[in-house]
């Protein structure tokens, strides 16, 4: 698979070449194997290297599934795209043992090919979801990464209103119908997605059903007005909160 004029390839082997940046802790989390992964990426960019291969035979990592280091490590090389002139020619992945490179693998260009495919070139158009219901807001735990509590949304498919987005991610995660949909905000920033960059456009609405996570989600959550910042969320979801919550005082 190629990312920009990159070839991206995983391969399975117990004995990666020597200058392999080695991602095999056994401990590392969501947020050090960003770091790790991203800065290397950078570094051979800065220093204008041809190949660079990373050493991932500790999977399962704790607290990461193979499915979550696989997309993780996916979306830093998709970082590639931002860039318009590069040396680097290809980055490769050696995976240690059969079961975890065969998934490591079907993960990896699943993702790559859902990204380039579907979505296109960055930045990309995002909605997220405020719902009040039973005297709270609904909460998703994401089962992908980032992990976190998040509010429920998603990307805009091709030929879909910004409305129509909110309304079927709602329904896709939570079970919820929308009514009173309205416009609170949107935020472009950058760095608020780890992935990518996105543009999302905050939605306020009142939740019609029983609320039900989907097989996108983890669990479901309504939590009280006056709980809503205790938890830890993904993306800039917290500040998103944060406004609300002093809009609505």
């Amino acid at each position: 698979m190629r990312i920009k004029n990159v070839d991206l390839k995983v391969l399975e082997r117990d004995r990666p070449p020597k200058n392999a940046v080695i991602i095999n802790d056994k401990r590392i989390r969501e947020a050090s194997l960003r770091k790790k992964a991203g800065s290397a990426i950078q570094e051979a960019l800065r220093t204008k290297r041809e190949r660079l291969a990373f050493d991932i035979s500790g999977l399962p990592f704790y607290g990461l599934s193979v499915v979550g280091a696989a997309k993780i490590m996916a979306q830093e090389a998709l970082k590639l795209q931002r860039e318009k002139h590069t040396a680097l020619k290809e980055i490769t992945l050696y995976v240690g043992g059969r079961r975890e490179f065969t998934v490591f693998e079907k993960t990896v260009k699943g993702y790559v090919r859902h990204i380039q495919e579907d979505l296109g070139l960055e930045p990309y158009v995002t909605v997220d979801v405020i719902i009040r219901i039973k005297g709270g807001v609904a909460i998703i735990e994401r089962s992908n990464p980032p992990y976190g509590f998040a509010l429920p949304g998603g990307f805009l498919d091709f030929g879909e209103s910004l409305e129509e987005t909110a309304k079927r991610e709602a329904m896709e995660e939570t079970g919820l119908q929308l009514k009173d949909l309205k416009q609170f905000h949107t935020y472009s920033n950058p760095g608020r997605d780890p992935r990518f960059h996105t543009v999302s456009t905050v939605f306020t609405a009142q939740g019609i059903g029983v609320p039900k996570a989907s097989s996108d989600a983890k669990s479901l959550k309504v939590i009280g007005l006056g709980d809503l910042l205790k938890l830890d969320y993904a993306f800039d979801h917290k500040q998103v909160l944060t406004d609300y919550l002093k809009s609505i005082r």
